[in-house]
Formats: C-alpha cells, structure tokens, sequence
C-alpha cells in the first residue's frame, strides 16, 4: 500500500466517492526542469501513479518561477486554469485575492496543518484564516556551495568573515580557477543580492529595506556598502556568466572548475544528483557575515478552483501527498530543501540537511528567519521585479553603487 493510500483523510475519500467512475489526473503547472528538481518532482509523480492518479506535467523553465506566472495569468484569462500550480509567496496571496484558489480547511483540519506547518509559512499557505497551498518544503537563500577538493588544494579553511571569503576567491583566482560560479539572470543576483544586504546590516536592516520599504534603509549608506560588496562579487565570475542557468552554475563547482557558488539549497539536489556527499564532495555554510539568520523561501502548490469532480478529488489527494510526512522526508531529501513540517526526524538527512533544519529552528527561535526578498517572500511582485531591476543593472556596470541605492529608492517608490 502506498502512503497515500494510508494516509488518504476523510475528505478525500468523500470526493472520490462522488467521482469514482472518472478516470483521475493532475495537471501541474512549475519550472522544476533541472537534473535535481526532476528527480524530487518524480518521487511526488510516482507516490500519486501508486493511488491511480495520472500527471499530466506542465514545466515551464527558467525565470525563478516568473516564466511559469506568465504562463499561468494566460491560462487563467482563457479560463483553462491548471489544477495545480508550483507557486512562491506573495503570488499566493495575489491569486487567492482574485478568488481563483480552491479552499483547502477541511483538509488542513483533519490533517492538523495548524499544528505542523511554522506560521512563518502558514502566512503565504493561508488568505484571510483560509488554506489555499500545501507547503512542500523550505528553502534558505544565503548558502555558499564549495568544493572541497579546492578548498584543501589552495589550503582555505571555512571563512567565517566577508574579508575572509574575499581572500579565499582572490586565492582561487590566482590560482587559475573561477573563484565564484554564477548565472547571470536578474533572480541569481537577487538571491546573492539577499545575502549581501543581510551581511551588511543584519536583521534589522533586512526588515527596514526589504520588507518595511523604509527609503532611508533603502537609499543609505549600508545599502551603498552591499551594492559595493555585489561589485567585489562581480570580479570573481567568469566571464561567460551571462545567461547561465544557475544549475550550470553549480556543475562548475561540482565538477572542480568554480570554488564557491551563492544560490539557495535547492543546489544541493544539483550536487546529490551528481553523485556526491555533503560534508565530502563538497562542503555548506551561509554566507559570512549572515550566520543566525535564514532567508527563506517555501514552496507550495496552490489548488485552483475548479468544477469538476474527479479534479477536485485530485488536488485533494495531492495536498494529502505533499504533506504527509513520507513524502516531506523523500522529497526534501532529494531537492536539497528541508521539511515544511516541524515534526520531522532528520536522521533521513545528509550534513547539510540537518545543518539546514538545526539552523532554521534556531533562527525562528531567535527572529532570525526572514523572507526572501529575491524569492518573493519578503514584498510583492511589482516591488520584486523592481529591485530585480535595479539588482542586476549595477551587476552589469550600469550603475555605480550611490546611484544603484538612488535607484532602489526610486524604483519601489514607483511600484508601491
């Protein structure tokens, strides 16, 4: 018996009794395509394939997710919306603001999300007391990858400083090898960007720029400091950056071409799928200058309404999936992220997992666990996309760092 069929609620059942008789299938809308994010995506395809259920998959690359939004704001207004779609933070609350998404109480109630899910999640799963998205997992953005092998050839031990890690690229550069491997795409910056403000100010001046939208934090010296720190970054990339995907990013520093990358822990399903160990292969640790701290990411599926009967049964049985702690464990352990559940052993987990799951209860202890801004997570889209904008044109040498802060201050003025 699969553990969906063990761990099917009353509620299912009652929907599957009305629609027994019709053939069963999700569509599922997401830009889960590289090597690691397919073979996580596959353990929930195989676990609802056990119950009867049919995938009909629905990827859409590239984009951090806004190619994919795109393409679902184009179903929606053709009035063919999926019956599932993969989504991130404030665009679950835009959606369920428009009416679109189904109601999910009745199952988060007799599973008792209430009790499992942290309510820094529970915030973007739920609008106005209601669940709308079944969390699959946490992310943390400000983790540095690195190759151990390197690390032991050009004798760097672990920097624990900013200066540290710049002496441990200059190292790497000397040497003849990329010191930083990144993508160039205005949500890689954005993630690295996340970290470089959390490095510079700590919480408190996260919480003033990204999610207060205080002008003075936006526009002030300390932000000038992290557009500075992005433009120390920016000497140690290759020079083919631009465009790459950034789980290309990651095979440079898993195939022993790059030293370090930033990215979130959805790189170590890169690093798994490649065959290598946490804590052997290659190694995990924030961000100098952000430890304490997590920057957050979660994803969920959002459950669009829909008429028919036998597609509601569906999006039950897949929220009944997502959630179960089965495929928390299975999923997680192979995307890299850690559980959305707080009742989960990690003895499942591999050194940076558990690293990742001890860290991210610390940091919700202390005030340290903090939406991304870069994954949608700390503001709404249209701020977002205007950080994004002012984020990766200092990148590329439009801006220095004063005007870049100038700029920033400007540009989500105007998205307010």
């Amino acid at each position: 018996m699969t553990m969906l069929k063990k761990l099917y609620t009353g509620a299912a059942v009652l929907a599957l009794s009305t629609s027994a008789a019709v053939a069963q299938e999700v569509e599922v809308l997401h830009w889960w395509t590289s090597g690691g994010e397919a073979a996580a995506l596959n353990v929930l395809r195989e676990d609802l394939a056990g119950s009867g259920i049919g995938w009909s998959d629905m990827p859409v690359a590239g984009g951090g997710g806004s190619d994919a939004m795109t393409v679902l704001r184009a179903r929606v207004t053709a009035g063919d919306p999926p019956t599932a779609v993969q989504m991130l933070g404030f665009a679950i609350q835009d959606w369920a603001a428009e009416g679109a998404l189904a109601n999910l109480d009745a199952l988060a109630a007799e599973q008792g999300w209430n009790d499992v899910v942290p309510a820094a999640l529970q915030a973007f799963s739920t609008y106005e007391g209601s669940w709308v998205a079944a969390p699959v997992n946490v992310h943390s953005t400000n983790w540095v990858w690195a190759n151990t092998a390197l690390m032991e050839e050009l004798g760097i031990e672990q920097p624990g400083t900013w200066e540290e890690f710049v002496a441990a690229m200059q190292a790497a550069q000397d040497a003849g090898y990329t010191a930083l491997a990144h993508g160039g795409q205005a949500w890689q910056e954005a993630t690295v960007f996340d970290s470089m403000v959390m490095g510079v100010g700590g919480p408190e001046f996260y919480q003033a720029a990204f999610i207060d939208l205080d002008p003075e934090a936006l526009g002030g010296a300390q932000m000038v400091e992290a557009f500075d720190r992005m433009t120390t970054l920016r000497g140690f990339v290759d020079d083919n950056f631009s465009g790459r995907d950034w789980n290309l990013a990651s095979a440079m520093v898993f195939n022993g071409e790059a030293l370090f990358q930033i990215m979130g822990d959805w790189a170590k399903g890169e690093f798994v799928n490649a065959g290598q160990t946490a804590g052997e292969e290659f190694q995990c640790f924030r961000v100098p200058g952000t430890e304490g701290t997590v920057t957050f990411n979660s994803d969920q599926f959002a459950m669009f309404n829909v008429d028919d009967e036998a597609e509601q049964a569906s999006q039950l049985a897949m929220a009944t999936a997502v959630l179960s702690p089965e495929f928390q464990i299975a999923f997680n352990v192979v995307k890299g992220s850690v559980p959305a559940r707080t009742d989960i052993d990690p003895a499942s987990f591999d050194a940076c997992g558990q690293l990742g799951m001890a860290q991210l209860a610390e940091a919700g202890e202390s005030g340290g666990l903090f939406g991304s801004m870069a994954h949608g997570h700390a503001n709404p889209p249209s701020v977002q996309n205007a950080m994004y904008d002012v984020i990766t044109a200092h990148f590329n040498g439009e801006y220095d760092s004063a005007v870049a802060a100038e700029e920033m201050v400007a540009a989500v003025e105007l998205a307010q």
